[in-house]
């Protein structure tokens, strides 16, 4: 059946009785396993075009597959044929212009390696191996967000292929519609095969992890909370409760035990970091460990790799937050502190300062008076541990969601159903249906956060 595909593209087509199937098929989140009818990795724009032809051809699911790190395993279906656009790695930066084009298989590190070169950054993520064409779409938060916005705020324009196959290029004025639902609209609307991005200035950073003993934890988030806003756009805190890890990274004397942590990183020197670090050192208990220093922004983009491999196993939930009452800390401190492993975690990323400055109505991302991106993430090796990550994290977000504006982060759900994808989207929804039913009418590219007319 496939015979027909391996003649029209370029790239390899891996079917279930070629040896590579099993390894080509893995998912970032060990939890999911999906058997497609075959893989086809793409190699340029030309064999996208003819994969999604034939897929559409057959009535076949279609995944796509970028980085291959969406935590409800969107990068896979069953009895489907999946894109991996993991060869196309092409990066170009236009220094001069602070612009860079990037293909869609590009990790984050990929593009920090190069964008490094020039002394640029784009503002996306936190750990290098996410990968940056499903991270964009869903809206991209980051180190640099307070400063630079969202990623997809720094999105000039979009090259994809759509459902009939056509390849058209999306920007403020061409398919303008089909641009402002790339924006946080996720993998609704075709395949992007390129994205242009504008950079900034970034070199070093002054950061790192601050670790708090868990006693402490409810004086660390009551200040942070009034701290933040009050923060320059350059100082970038998120706040995480969680274990240390057992790892030669960290002191073997906190190996296991539970904390409250500041993970910071300040765009500029670090004289300039701890005038802006003042009050977090004069006003906060002594930290169990402080590992800021200066250090390349790639460098902090991979500081927690390690930590993360692919094939863990993954459970998470997100909502976004725009306030942590009292109550919602003790919650968040009662139901951490049941956390099923050492990885399990929750994590407060902030979404403040150059988000607000962009409308609600501009992007398909609808949260722009937010304050934070949360994630609740159960995490284990073990597969034995799946049930009691899935429950812990569930638990834990039905406890807190009251305290939460009701929709969450796309990058951050599983597969939650319609009523979560309409809260996320709000009174942006109706205008993503609309655009939905324009470029892909038959819903070929719905093995996403489906956006259903």
């Amino acid at each position: 059946m496939t015979n027909d595909l391996r003649e029209r593209v370029r790239g390899e087509v891996i079917e279930p009785d070629d040896d590579r199937f099993d390894g080509a098929r893995k998912l970032y989140n060990g939890m999911i396993d999906k058997r497609p009818r075959a893989i086809v990795r793409c190699t340029s724009v030309a064999d996208v075009m003819d994969a999604v032809n034939y897929g559409r051809g057959l009535g076949l699911p279609i995944a796509v597959r970028g980085g291959g790190h969406n935590g409800a395993g969107f990068a896979s279906c069953d009895d489907g044929l999946v894109i991996d656009l993991s060869p196309m790695k092409g990066i170009r930066v236009e220094p001069d212009a602070r612009t860079a084009w990037v293909e869609p298989g590009c990790t984050q590190g990929d593009v920090d390696h190069v964008t490094h070169a020039f002394g640029l950054a784009l503002p996306a993520g936190i750990v290098s191996t996410t990968g940056v064409a499903g991270l964009t779409l869903g809206g991209g938060h980051g180190y640099l967000t307070r400063q630079h916005g969202l990623t997809i705020d720094n999105l000039l324009e979009a090259d994809i292929v759509l459902a009939d196959g056509r390849y058209v290029t999306a920007s403020e004025n061409e398919h303008a519609d089909l641009f402002w639902a790339l924006r946080g609209g996720g993998g609704n609307f075709g395949v992007v095969t390129g994205f242009r991005y504008r950079l900034h200035p970034v070199t070093t950073v002054y950061g790192g992890p601050i670790f708090y003993d868990i006693s402490d934890a409810r004086e660390v988030m009551r200040w942070y909370r009034e701290f933040l806003p009050k923060a320059p756009g350059r100082f970038s805190p998120f706040l995480g409760l969680k274990k240390v890890p057992s790892v030669d990274a960290f002191p073997r004397e906190l190996w296991g035990r539970q904390i409250c942590a500041l993970v910071c990183c300040f765009n500029g020197p670090a004289d300039e970091a701890e005038q802006v670090m003042g009050p977090l050192r004069a006003d906060l208990p002594d930290p169990l460990l402080d590992g800021c220093a200066t250090m390349r922004y790639p460098d902090l983009q991979r500081m927690f790799d390690p930590l993360l491999p692919s094939g863990l196993q993954w459970y998470w939930k997100g909502d976004i937050v725009r306030e942590l009452p009292d109550e919602a800390v003790d919650l968040h401190l009662e139901h951490a502190a049941k956390a099923p492993s050492e990885l399990s975690l929750m994590h407060l990323y902030p979404i403040d300062g150059a988000v607000h400055s962009v409308g609600a109505q501009e992007t398909a991302w609808q949260f722009r008076d937010a304050t934070w991106s949360m994630v609740i993430a159960g995490i284990d090796p073990d597969p034995a541990l799946a049930g009691d990550l899935t429950s812990w994290a569930r638990n834990y977000w039905e406890a807190v969601h009251p305290y939460t504006v009701g929709g969450a982060y796309v990058n951050f759900m599983m597969d939650e159903g319609q009523d979560r994808i309409r809260a996320t989207y709000g009174d942006n929804h109706a205008r993503l249906v609309e655009v939905k039913r324009t470029y892909d009418p038959t819903n070929l590219f719905h093995v996403n956060q489906n956006i259903q007319t």
